[in-house]
């Protein structure tokens, strides 16, 4: 696997320090019983939670979008649930171990994604959005070919998601609590269909919470007891680092970990669009009563997770200085146990010892949870609320169907994302983390940000610069080094760059804008002229439940 395709799987989900565990297991531990133990403790706090959302969960509105009753502060905190998780601890922890400074580096480029979030899209997705993304382009345009497009490009992201994030689940289980990879999949989707199929967005809202102030409370006492430890001198912490690391003061330096401009650029750029709309975190926009508490949602998302990034960056360096040379954590060969990427769980024994070790674990494998369960609702809401309400229904499907449907999809995600968990157990899925953020950042982004604010967008633009960027996003990975090179083993890639997003973002826009100008028929004149009516609503939010209908 190389290098720029773990740094990549590193940072946006739980793809590469899960799946990495695989090719070198942790040893037997002790602890299980006490992780496993907290781990139960977590599963009934989370299913009492379901409980008591089901029974609060009777409408379409309530299953995917919580009634619209979620306050900005518990939203900015269940945006930070699907946002940051155990994998952003253990694989920054990870880069910064092994390679130092670079790993703030790759925790601050998709960071960028929140401004975009607060001053371009915040008011405009919450006042003219139901519960969908779809819904916010079907205001203007034509409604089956845009919902139809939006429906199976989220599709497409959510199962590129799943099965990073069910294969890694599934490894950090089998291998910190000792239990078979397949029966902790099939654990992992009956817990997934029962948050989602039952509680719906109100329980997966709050189940997010949960795992958030867990992961972010572990984290700061991983973080302030290390600073204890040096008697909270951060340049003590530093330079103990620095005398145990074979690199020397250079851990304190920018390295260049991608340095073919372009790669770096397009990574970039895609870590930074596609995260800017990912369709479960701009579902939960919809959950808030009004553009204002959208607003503060953004606002304590970025706080909470600009904090939790800071203490990724102190937690890595305090793994290179209390754990870079413990015979505690290394093998005979004298490396750390588990590689780089246990360097965080490590280092949450050496300041807690065996109960707090348990506690990350157990942390760490209800993050994830946490995570599918946010994509299985976005999945869902896809099936039923786009495809099967809005199209194959034309918009007549009362709520208890819609409803119904969205369980029954839940139900067969979950089936589905254990059935892929499984067949994906021993492949390299480092490289399946840019699918999701190539659809995102290619066809979400785009269509999102010119809907928003260029009057001549068309429906014909959208979908063909839509389907430009799926397609040709979808084919240059697979002719990419990784696909093409990697893993189907015919040496060098077709297409020279292992991250396309550069190339089909702007094939993406440019087919939009040219498909768009050259579009003179009667349906894109009055689209064009909707524009004003919809920015209207963008502002005030009249008028923004009742999408036209083309």
């Amino acid at each position: 696997m190389s290098l720029n395709a773990r740094l990549l799987a590193l940072l946006i989900g739980a793809g590469l320090p899960l799946a990495s565990l695989a090719e070198t297991p942790a040893p037997e531990r002790d602890l299980n019983t006490i992780a496993i133990g907290m781990f139960l403790v977590f599963v009934m706090i989370s299913l009492g939670i379901t409980f008591w959302a089901a029974r609060r969960t009777r409408s379409t509105s309530d299953f995917l979008a919580a009634g619209g009753r979620i306050s900005g502060f518990q939203n900015g905190l269940a945006i930070t649930g699907d946002w940051v998780s155990s994998a952003a601890l253990m694989g920054i922890a990870a880069l910064i171990y092994s390679t130092g400074f670079d790993g703030l580096i790759y925790s601050v480029v998709p960071f960028g994604a929140w401004p975009l979030m607060m001053f371009l899209m915040a008011d405009r997705l919450r006042n003219l959005g139901k519960y969908t993304i779809a819904d916010i382009v079907s205001v203007r345009f034509s409604r089956i070919p845009m919902r139809t497009l939006i429906s199976l490009s989220s599709l497409v992201f959510v199962v590129g998601y799943l099965i990073v994030q069910m294969v890694g689940a599934g490894t950090l289980i089998s291998n910190l609590f000792g239990i078979d990879y397949t029966a902790a999949q099939v654990i992992i989707g009956i817990l997934i269909v029962l948050y989602v199929a039952f509680g719906g967005m109100i329980a997966t809202t709050y189940v997010q919470l949960v795992k958030a102030v867990l992961l972010l409370s572990g984290a700061s006492f991983i973080c302030f007891a290390a600073l204890f430890h040096f008697d909270w001198s951060v340049d003590g912490l530093y330079a103990s680092a620095i005398s145990n690391h074979p690199q020397g003061m250079k851990i304190m330096q920018p390295g260049g970990l991608l340095t073919d401009p372009i790669s770096a650029f397009s990574c970039g750029l895609m870590l930074m669009l596609g995260g800017a709309a990912m369709p479960h975190v701009l579902m939960r926009f919809f959950t808030v009563p009004d553009a204002r508490q959208a607003r503060l949602s953004v606002f304590y998302a970025a706080s909470f997770i600009g904090y939790f990034y800071l203490l990724t960056f102190i937690i890595g360096y305090a793994a290179i200085a209390m754990v870079m040379k413990d015979p505690r954590f290394l093998d005979a060969n004298g490396l750390i146990t588990g590689g780089a990427n246990m360097a965080a769980i490590h280092l949450s024994e050496a300041v807690g010892g065996s109960f707090f070790l348990g506690f990350i674990s157990a942390v760490a494998f209800a993050t994830i949870v946490a995570v599918v369960a946010g994509l299985t609702i976005a999945g869902a809401s896809a099936i039923s609320h786009d495809l099967y309400a809005n199209i194959f229904r034309h918009g007549k499907a009362t709520d208890h169907q819609v409803v119904k449907v969205s369980r029954i999809s839940a139900v067969c995600l979950g089936a589905f994302g254990v059935v892929l968990g499984i067949a994906f157990k021993d492949q390299n899925i480092a490289y399946m983390i840019t699918i999701p953020f190539t659809v995102s950042s290619s066809v979400f982004f785009p269509i999102l940000f010119l809907s928003m604010y260029w009057r001549g967008l068309t429906t014909r633009g959208a979908v063909a610069g839509g389907a430009v960027g799926l397609g040709l996003g979808v084919i240059l990975l697979f002719l990419g080094p990784t696909i093409w090179g990697e893993i189907l083993g015919h040496g060098e890639g077709i297409f020279p760059y292992k991250y396309p997003a550069l190339f089909t973002i702007i094939a993406s826009f440019f087919t939009m804008i040219v498909v768009s100008k050259l579009d003179d028929s009667p349906r894109a004149r009055r689209e064009r002229a909707e524009f004003d009516d919809q920015f209207v609503r963008s502002q005030t939010g009249v008028g923004a439940e009742a999408p036209a209908q083309h």
